[in-house]
């Protein structure tokens, strides 16, 4: 039943604007993406540190995020739906590896939204998970060859050329 609705997600995922598209794997800008992880760690650090717990709260979730996307960037999926980004690393690594980002993920929502602040320990457990979530996704992206990049696009391709044709069909079918 999970499997199904992973599937239903990421083939919706394929079909919006600015939802995942298939791209050429990108190690510079893969790069990028966790330079700016660790960069936001260290922002994260900051604010906590001056007391700042709401963009601590923030901060730590992009730090997350873009530990995430730099995977993404590796093998040649673009995105710009951070739900989409989060279940397309879920399908492919599975849902131990996205875990942590969506806790945070509510929990920056809660503080952006409805001003409700972590206390200083949860933000300071927040700081301790979301370095490890970037240094496992360095670990992750820092080790992948070419033939697994391989693997994981043959693994969401073909959702891609899917929802290609069911577009070029419909759209056939509307020109009748």
């Amino acid at each position: 039943m999970e499997q199904n609705r992973t599937n239903k997600t990421l083939k919706w995922c394929f079909k919006i604007k600015n939802g995942l598209k298939a791209v050429e794997p990108n190690e510079r800008l893969s790069k990028s993406y966790l330079e700016e992880a660790k960069s936001s760690l260290a922002r994260a650090e900051k604010d906590f540190q001056e007391g700042d717990l709401l963009w601590a709260s923030v901060v730590i979730y992009y730090s997350d995020y873009y530990a995430l996307y730099s995977f993404l960037q590796r093998i040649g999926l673009k995105c710009e739906n951070h739900a989409c980004s989060i279940s397309a690393v879920k399908y492919l690594l599975g849902e131990e590896k996205t875990k942590i980002i969506n806790e945070h993920k509510d929990k920056r929502i809660d503080a952006q939204y409805y001003m409700k602040i972590g206390k200083e320990e949860e933000i300071e457990e927040m700081l301790k998970e979301a370095k490890e979530f970037v240094s496992m996704f360095d670990g992750i992206v820092s080790d992948i060859n070419d033939e697994e990049v391989q693997a994981y696009r043959d693994a969401m391709i073909p959702n891609d050329k899917a929802t290609a044709n069911e577009q070029s069909n419909a759209k056939a079918n509307n020109e009748d």
